[in-house]
């Protein structure tokens, strides 16, 4: 998901320097869910890991 994040804001950084406004915007906002998405999945891994590392010892 975060290369698709970074994808969309490059997308969304080059559109808008060349004036496409609803290009723009709209790629503004699929990296902003893509980029949450991915936080919210990390955090998830990384309480999985805390959770079985506290199991395993």
């Amino acid at each position: 998901m975060l290369k698709y994040a970074i994808i969309f804001g490059i997308i969304a950084l080059i559109t808008g320097g060349l004036g496409f406004s609803k290009v723009s915007g709209i790629a503004g906002t699929l990296a902003k869910i893509c980029f949450a998405i991915f936080l919210i999945l990390f955090v998830i891994a990384i309480l999985a890991v805390i959770g079985v590392f506290k199991l395993a010892f």
